[in-house]
């Protein structure tokens, strides 16, 4: 993402670049006067152009309402948002993770769905486990804007040039670490490795879980993993920075979790664990053309540890003034051809069978090897794992910080493993 505009709103649309678009209905309600909405989103500048393009083509059909724009890197998105709903300032439509949807749900800050589906929200052909993704104790509380599932994206003629078999579906994780130190002896430059450091990643350390028959969190709400898991997983990433198979700490700590910032990017690392959604915008940042592959298994043919999710979510606030505008704006985004061919699969294929089939003739390169890669992978996925319990938003920044401390030689894998489920249970109490 272009970082200038990590803390500061932009108003998307035609006065001077960054100006409020008028948008209005098609086929819905005249609003009297204009409606002013909030969008708020996290993701790169390239998820921004599509953004504006899709509001863009929103304005021919909604000239009665005005949207403001606000987007930042996903480390700054969330304290961002938390200080605005405390604050009783919430955005009106907020993309939402499935990771924080419960927490903000269960606080009331959320505008329930439910009575909308078939009417405003013509979300029915999603199907019950797309739909269903964006419950809460039985209640919607989010509308599904892409399916997605981990991934580790590569450069190809990296890997190449050093002779060495890039991250693929199916690779082991002893395959994966022998490869990262035959890349970083055999490397096409000084100063580049063969992939990121991925111990500071939740995402990685649950797909890594799972491979366990572990998970982050129970379906009660518990840890369900245990300090001696946590420890196996830091000594992994420690093993992986011995043998210069990764990027070391210093390279890593540069790393916000935003594509521009990753050292695949930056031009450090030649692979990273991501989300397949993400490769849109990976490829739109690096001169190189990027592979996708699957996660790395403890053995050939085991559980692949990965599942499809809700790429991100769309959710209104409780305290909308204007759900009618709102509920037109996420339709438009989800379920109708114009939003959904703006948008494109960069923020995941959509949920739609019908929005899928409209998209797939007209996708390019880049997004036919997502579609591809979630289509090979279908078969090897579990299911969507228990609901992220309240408190659990934060867990993120305490297993990047530990994995940090670990690298940098401070604290070693078994303190570091013991603390962090001392602090992850200790946030679940907090809630």
């Amino acid at each position: 993402m272009t970082m200038r505009m990590n803390r500061r709103s932009m108003l998307l649309g035609g006065l001077g670049g960054a100006a409020a678009l008028s948008l209005g209905t098609l086929g819905g309600p005249a609003f009297a006067q204009a409606q002013r909405l909030r969008f708020i989103w996290w993701g790169s500048q390239e998820r921004a152009d599509r953004t504006m393009k899709a509001i863009a083509a929103f304005k021919t059909e909604m000239p009665d309402a005005e949207i403001v724009g606000e987007f930042a890197g996903w480390q700054d998105y969330w304290p961002r948002l938390a200080t605005q709903v405390a604050g009783r300032n919430a955005p009106d439509v907020i993309q939402m993770d499935y990771r924080y949807l419960f927490e903000y749900a269960r606080r009331g800050a959320l505008m329930p769905l439910d009575d909308q589906i078939g009417k405003a929200l013509k979300i029915e052909d999603f199907g019950a486990a797309n739909i269903d993704s964006g419950r809460v104790d039985g209640k919607l509380y989010a509308v599904n804007l892409g399916v997605n599932s981990s991934a580790v994206i590569y450069d190809a003629a990296a890997w190449e040039k050093a002779g060495v078999e890039p991250p693929k579906l199916g690779t082991t994780w002893e395959q994966f670490a022998a490869n990262c130190v035959k890349f970083g002896e055999n490397k096409p430059k000084p100063g580049y490795y063969a992939t990121t450091d991925w111990g500071g990643s939740e995402p990685a350390f649950e797909n890594w879980l799972r491979q366990n028959g572990k998970a982050l969190y129970t379906p009660d709400g518990a840890l369900g993993y245990e300090a001696a898991d946590a420890t196996a997983w830091f000594k992994l990433w420690a093993g992986m920075r011995d043998n210069g198979a990764c990027v070391p700490a210093d390279i890593q700590a540069l790393d916000n979790a935003n594509i521009d910032a990753s050292p695949l990017t930056t031009g450090k690392a030649a692979a990273a664990y991501a989300n397949s959604n993400q490769f849109v915008g990976f490829q739109k940042l690096n001169k190189s053309k990027l592979g996708v592959g699957g996660f790395p298994l403890l053995k050939a043919g085991g559980p692949s540890g990965h599942y499809l999710k809700p790429s991100m979510q769309l959710s209104l606030s409780a305290t909308l003034k204007d759900p009618a505008a709102a509920l037109r704006f996420t339709n438009f985004l989800v379920a109708e051809g114009p939003g959904v061919k703006a948008l494109g699969i960069e923020r995941g294929v959509p949920a739609s069978p019908a929005m899928r089939d409209l998209i797939t003739p007209e996708l390019n390169d880049v997004d036919k090897a997502i579609v591809e890669f979630l289509d090979q992978l279908t078969p090897t996925v579990g299911p969507l794992p228990p609901s992220p319990p309240t408190g659990a938003g934060e867990f993120q920044n305490v297993l990047k910080r530990f994995n940090e401390e670990v690298g940098f030689d401070q604290t070693a894998p078994e303190d570091a493993g013991t603390r962090l489920v001392d602090e992850a249970n200790a946030l679940l109490k907090r809630g």
